[in-house]
């Protein structure tokens, strides 16, 4: 055979699955599209997490969208953050022109656009259906996260936490903090004794930090309703997933802030969802845009805690998908548990960037029919080198991949449009206190 018959033969025995599944595009070789081969990922394997990669204006966010979109249609709830505002389009059918028909033709695809049941979510309540935690629920790592703390810091913020524990103290809010530091102020040396480093001094450089969250607006999310997280897992009368959007817009230049908050819903999802074991379609996918913001400068506790959690939560049904801009943003036992690559053109305009193409082209399966290392720069917009796994859990062929358009809007819903779609969220009224 030759080596297009190989190719041909490979990507269509390493894609065929039996049962649901998503399409999300058509395998290209040598700039030659292959119509007949179509690259899709099993639907009850989603719950083995992924990485969605690539330079800026490669086309991630489009892919999360067609891939959001996609699941929610087979019943799948999703929840996603949305920082430029560009994925509240998901609310609206998308706009069939000139070009996107070309592409359909291309894939020979079918393309039917349509809007998808979506809930606005917001840390500030200005954009969506207002998000809260208590601080004790929140928890000593990540609020250290939150309040750039430094090694010592972190530890007597976690005896701070002590103390209200062994005192049986619920913290709902800052002041609740606030005020149980100021009472700890007033005792002495001996009286704080017990709790080993936390002087006077340490405890006024916490309260000084408190303070300028408190003046950064977190307050309007550390406290109570404290959000349900059943209510992302929720289904529309005819079986759709529920795709909620956590919109930060109106706090791009807080990212500490919102990554760490998507972190304590994630950990809130694997202490509360039960068991499942393996499923047929996942209760949840969870995607986590500009995900080098969490790991930066995180402490190591807050590492191990994040790599636990995404080690043992696909048991409970959720799937977690990162995306970034390259897989070095994501710690090596973090990146291990990852099953489902899709990876858009990285651009090599320094050393440095020659290094990470490198590397990541390293992270692939070899393949014959791909010099990874040069397909990488290459690959157009809307374009990707996708492994997955198939249902017996083997990554299939590394395949580049023309992605199939989404169906919904690709874009921002005009303001009128989002205020009415955000009004008219069921969780805007059960939250608006």
């Amino acid at each position: 055979m030759t080596m297009t018959q190989d190719f041909v033969q490979a990507i269509k025995e390493g894609y065929r699955f039996e049962g649901a599944r998503l399409d999300i595009g058509r395998a290209i070789r040598g700039g030659k599209v292959f119509p007949d081969l179509s690259v899709g990922l099993p639907l009850g394997m989603m719950n083995r997490h992924g990485l969605i990669a690539g330079a800026t204006g490669t086309g991630k966010t489009k892919t999360l969208q067609l891939m959001a979109g996609m699941l929610s249609d087979a019943g799948v709830p999703v929840f996603l953050a949305d920082l430029k505002g560009d994925l509240s389009g998901m609310a609206q059918p998308g706009a069939s022109g000139e070009k996107l028909q070309a592409r359909i033709k291309e894939l020979g695809v079918g393309f039917t656009p349509k809007s998808h049941p979506v809930e606005f979510l917001s840390l500030t309540g200005k954009q969506g259906a207002q998000v809260r935690a208590t601080v004790s629920s929140f928890g000593p790592l990540l609020l250290a996260k939150v309040l750039d703390l430094n090694d010592t810091q972190q530890g007597v913020l976690a005896l701070l936490f002590k103390f209200c524990d062994d005192q049986h103290l619920p913290i709902l809010d800052l002041s609740d903090l606030k005020a149980v530091m100021g009472y700890l102020q007033g005792l002495d040396a001996k009286q704080l004794a017990g709790y080993g480093g936390m002087s006077k001094a340490a405890l006024g450089v916490l309260n000084r930090k408190l303070v300028e969250l408190e003046q950064q607006g977190a307050g309007l999310f550390l406290g109570e309703p404290e959000f349900d997280i059943t209510d992302l897992l929720r289904q529309t009368p005819d079986g759709k997933g529920v795709i909620s959007i956590l919109s930060l817009t109106d706090l791009q230049d807080r990212p500490a802030l919102f990554s760490t908050f998507m972190m304590w819903l994630l950990g809130e999802l694997f202490h509360q969802l039960p068991e499942r074991g393996d499923v047929d379609k996942p209760v949840l996918v969870f995607f986590f845009d500009e995900a080098h913001l969490l790991f930066e400068e995180a402490s190591k506790a807050l590492l191990n805690q994040i790599e636990q959690v995404v080690k043992l939560i696909r048991s409970k049904g959720v799937g977690v998908y990162f995306v970034t801009q390259t897989p070095k943003d994501i710690p090596a036992d973090v990146l291990a548990q990852l099953g489902n690559r899709f990876q858009h053109a990285l651009r090599a305009f320094t050393p440095d960037d020659a290094k990470a193409l490198k590397a990541t082209a390293g992270t692939f399966p070899r393949t014959p029919f791909y010099d990874i290392e040069k397909e990488l720069p290459s690959l157009g917009i809307g374009e990707a080198l996708v492994t997955v796994l198939d249902p017996q859990g083997r990554p299939t062929p590394v395949v580049a991949t023309r992605l199939v358009p989404p169906d919904s809007f690709m874009g921002a819903l005009e303001e009128k449009k989002y205020q009415a779609a955000m009004k008219s969220g069921a969780l805007q009224r059960k939250y608006a206190q």
